[in-house]
């Protein structure tokens, strides 16, 4: 068999997919996926006397140390979320080439409106509850820890922040102290699930199924942080944000609902400082300033607003 392959359309800075063994001697065709911050995502099809194959080629260049991306652990936890039954294949890894060769997922990313949809979110939720009771993953998740560490890049690389960033250090602290009040078990957690790595996939096995892309920054965390890095990032509604407690929970506890929302301020003032520092690194065309601005805008307007202290109340009683 010949190594043939085409491009279905232009494919800019593709790397040597010829080096791949699940590709060597096969016929196969090519295209870009879009989305992708830290990663470039190809389709690959593959179809000639030996068989289909429809697989997606994930190839890392960011700078890992800077974002505190593990690849090595990025692969184990894309295993353990297939083993649970939400997460593609795993078909080859090949750290020397920066490659994760995954199944292609059938279905349609998910945008921030399909929430709407009642069934939508049931489906999305019991896909993430399932990820949560699946196999313990590799390494562990702590946006307190992740927050600092990406302080300390700021401050090495000269970094600009917001001129209040630092304002809200002492209530940033006291998240952190209500937090560790009442602490929870940690679940294996993407801990990056917008709304483009939920793939609704509405006809499978006739009832439909979310399954869970992306697992850049996994790692074993609190569920609630998980949660609440969803509401935030997909735009949720204080309705939305009860109904998505609700459908992950069944009947949660006020306890709950305040530690998703608390978490989701998590979520916000310490992933800004990542759009801070790709605004600084990063040479794709992409505002990551605004990116980070947004999710900084969200956070100090709750640090300033009058509803963290009986939110942080009802976290720290843990009923």
């Amino acid at each position: 068999m010949t190594d043939e392959h085409t491009d279905e359309h232009t494919v800019p800075d593709r790397p040597g997919l010829d080096r791949l063994a699940c590709l060597a001697g096969r016929s196969w065709r090519v295209s870009a996926l879009p989305g992708g911050l830290t990663n470039t995502n190809f389709r690959v099809q593959v179809d000639d006397d030996l068989g289909r194959r429809d697989l997606v080629v994930r190839w890392g260049h960011a700078d890992v140390t800077l974002l505190g991306i593990d690849r090595d652990a990025e692969h184990a936890n894309t295993v353990a979320a297939y083993r649970a039954g939400v997460g593609a294949e795993v078909v080859e890894y090949r750290p020397d080439l920066s490659m994760l060769v995954i199944g292609f997922l059938p279905g349609t990313a998910l945008v921030d409106r399909d929430f709407a949809d009642p069934a939508v979110m049931r489906r999305a939720a019991d896909a993430v509850r399932r990820l949560h009771r699946g196999p313990r993953f590799t390494g562990d998740f702590d946006m307190f820890a992740r927050q600092a560490g990406y302080l300390e890049v700021v401050r090495e690389k000269g970094i600009r922040l917001p001129s209040g960033y630092a304002d809200h250090a002492t209530a940033w602290e006291d998240v952190r102290r209500a937090l560790a009040a009442a602490p929870r078990p940690t679940v294996p957690c993407n801990n990056d699930l917008l709304a483009a790595n939920f793939i609704d996939d509405a006809t499978w096995n006739g009832e439909g199924q979310v399954w869970l892309i992306d697992y850049e920054y996994s790692g074993n965390n609190d569920a609630c942080f998980e949660l609440g890095n969803t509401t935030t990032e997909c735009n949720f509604s204080e309705d939305q944000v009860d109904a998505w407690c609700e459908a992950y929970f069944g009947d949660p506890t006020p306890a709950d609902r305040a530690r998703v929302r608390v978490q989701a301020l998590c979520s916000e003032y310490g992933w800004s400082l990542w759009g801070f520092i790709q605004e600084a690194t990063s040479s794709i065309d992409f505002d990551f300033h605004a990116w980070g601005m947004e999710r900084y805008e969200k956070a100090a307007a709750t640090f300033r607003g009058g509803g963290l202290p009986r939110l942080l109340e009802q976290v720290a009683s843990g009923g």
